[in-house]
């Protein structure tokens, strides 16, 4: 996921200013939490990271809009899918909400065998980020381009190693993709995070990482690492010289890996409570300062009605389901 704590500070100091200042997003839903009560906002994964940072961007926002306590709360463990069980169990008032992101909200629905909640379970209610994953080569490695890695590892099958923040997170899976499409063999070296992950690129452990495009853009510039391509459709404009890796080779034309955040209820959320939610969180996506911060961060907002996000989230859903079955993955949730 993207993340780093430092920017998490930079980020509190000035979006909630300029949410508060804001008015009303125009033809919002005149909706507010039933008496007034204390709205929270799950958060099914660590504090620091990108679902945490965006869960407590929302709550300053709405708390701001509503004059009532919005808060945010870490429910972490289980890849994310206890957190979202949580909010599933929780009643529809629109009192319990949930930032969700990539992996619990469609990855999981494949990886999982024993997985406590459907699709049906969630009401989808606004994007609000997306950045690309980047592949990066140690030095060492020969090739300088995505065409002369698929030769190597096809000269090589099963002898080159790529790291990854963990089995099933989308770095691994954006691994898998790759192989399954360039028809190549790869060793997967899961790492328990992009710290760690970073360190066994740089000691010379992997070859390869496939990682978000905010935990390693540090080491590209200083020219640590080599970038040979972002997962997203379109170049990213932090790094305007990186090609997508789908506009490498006739074999990616297919592909596209976003990491995404998103906010979410439980199923049988009320109409009106969808809208007004998915108003308010759009306007702060149009925020300039939003915008600007996001591009620090690595992304760019996700901003959709309720019926798109949805559409997005089903096809995120049968993408990765399609990824996963071909590669014979299943992981218990523990």
């Amino acid at each position: 996921m993207l993340h780093r704590r430092r920017i998490r500070r930079r980020v509190a100091l000035t979006l909630p200013l300029a949410a508060a200042a804001l008015p009303g997003p125009a033809g919002a839903e005149d909706w507010r939490p039933p008496g007034h009560q204390q709205v929270r906002i799950i958060v099914p994964a660590a504090a620091g990271g990108t679902t945490d940072i965006m869960a407590r961007l929302i709550a300053q926002r709405l708390q701001a809009r509503w004059g009532t306590p919005v808060v945010a709360e870490n429910r972490s463990g289980g890849g994310g899918t206890i957190g979202t069980l949580e909010m599933v169990r929780a009643r529809p008032d629109g009192t319990t909400l949930m930032s969700g992101n990539i992996g619990p909200q469609s990855i999981a629905y494949s990886l999982f065998r024993n997985l406590p909640y459907k699709p049906e379970d969630i009401t989808c209610i606004a994007g609000t980020i997306a950045g690309p994953n980047v592949l990066v080569a140690s030095p060492s490695i020969q090739a300088r381009t995505v065409p002369e890695l698929v030769a190597l590892m096809k000269a090589n099958p099963g002898k080159i190693s790529y790291g990854s923040t963990g089995v099933g997170q989308s770095p691994h899976l954006s691994g898998v993709w790759f192989t399954q499409l360039s028809g190549t063999q790869a060793i997967h070296v899961p790492y328990r995070g992009s710290a760690p992950a970073q360190t066994g690129l740089l000691a010379g452990d992997v070859a390869l990482l496939f990682d978000n495009l905010t935990g390693v853009i540090g080491l590209i510039r200083d020219g640590q690492v080599r970038a040979l391509a972002v997962t997203s459709r379109e170049r990213s404009p932090q790094l305007p010289e990186v090609p997508a890796l789908r506009e490498t080779m006739p074999e990616f034309a297919s592909y596209e890996v976003d990491t995404w955040f998103g906010l979410f209820g439980p199923a049988g959320l009320p109409a009106e409570a969808v809208r007004t939610l998915n108003a308010e969180v759009n306007a702060w996506l149009d925020l300039p300062e939003t915008k600007q911060r996001f591009l620090e961060l690595g992304g760019v907002p996700l901003r959709k009605t309720p019926e798109e996000f949805l559409a997005f989230v089903r096809a995120e859903i049968e993408k990765w389901g399609t990824v996963i079955r071909r590669e014979g993955l299943q992981l218990d949730v523990n």
